[in-house]
């Protein structure tokens, strides 16, 4: 198996053997309440976004609860660690502002990009199998996290069903995410990869009411490359490719899309498919 791949492989195994666990657990508790993924909204009542990964909807008393437990507005520095791998599970962090990538060592030492993560989402969920961080998550730019302590949610989600399915949820967002970024690595080409890596950021932010159409690179095009496994100079000529053919805008980081449904025709190899057949 490809180093690239292992990561995200065992990452799914160990995340798929704790979620089978947990799922077992709540069915043998008879847990009734079951918050929709549609209604998810900030934990914290004072947070700024608009959408976050912690449920919302509960009663008072239980968003209180939950408020209680986070610690707010920890800032990091560009390029700060958050924490490192093979640090103990200690916290859970979601990020307010800002940017951090996940970076893992494989067999020969080398660091690869494993990830990145956008306003809204968490990090740190990958090491609840273990309880060890087995990557680094590293500040791309100025950024701003919650941190929730992750004993005292665990313990909050025993009292509280709804939160406990959520996490569960939360987890198989995750599988979700690592199965098709290797199914990204094996099969697709370099044209295929960035145009699916692009599709895949907007539909991210969307989730925070930010525009689908333009945002922001925060990585560099060398973090990209390396998530996506080709070079840098590979990245940025396929950017400037993009541009010429209509599909995007390129202004510094600042990506435009301009042309969606070709885009997606070239993330699924439906353009590839085309050309075989004409």
């Amino acid at each position: 198996m490809d180093p690239i791949d292992a990561i995200g492989a065992s990452r799914i195994y160990y995340l798929n053997d704790y979620l089978g666990q947990k799922i077992a657990s709540m069915e043998n508790e008879g847990t009734a309440k079951v918050i929709s993924i549609s209604s998810i909204k900030a934990a914290c009542q004072s947070c700024t976004l608009r959408e976050l990964c912690l449920p919302f909807g509960l009663n008072a008393a239980d968003i209180s609860a939950l408020d209680r437990i986070i610690k707010r507005r920890r800032k990091l520095k560009k390029g700060e660690t958050l924490y490192r791998s093979g640090d103990h599970l200690r916290s859970l962090y979601a990020v307010r502002v800002g940017a951090l990538k996940s970076v893992g060592l494989i067999e020969d030492g080398r660091a690869q990009v494993t990830g990145f993560h956008l306003p809204g989402e968490l990090l740190g969920i990958d090491a609840i199998s273990e309880d060890v961080h087995p990557t680094t998550a590293e500040a791309l730019e100025n950024s701003e996290v919650c941190e929730i302590p992750y004993a005292a949610l665990e313990n909050l989600a025993q009292q509280i069903p709804g939160l406990q399915h959520q996490m569960i949820r939360l987890m198989s967002r995750e599988i979700v995410r690592d199965d098709e970024m290797l199914m990204l690595l094996g099969r697709m080409t370099a044209e295929e990869r960035l145009a699916a890596c692009l599709l895949s950021f907007s539909r991210r932010l969307a989730n925070l009411g930010t525009t689908v159409t333009s945002f922001k690179l925060n990585m560099s095009r060398k973090d990209l490359g390396d998530y996506l496994g080709l070079a840098l100079e590979t990245v940025s000529r396929l950017l400037s490719r993009f541009q010429e053919e209509g599909m995007i805008t390129v202004q510094g980081r600042h990506i435009g899309l301009r042309n969606l449904e070709r885009l997606r025709r070239l993330a699924t190899g439906a353009s590839r498919e085309t050309s075989s057949r004409a």
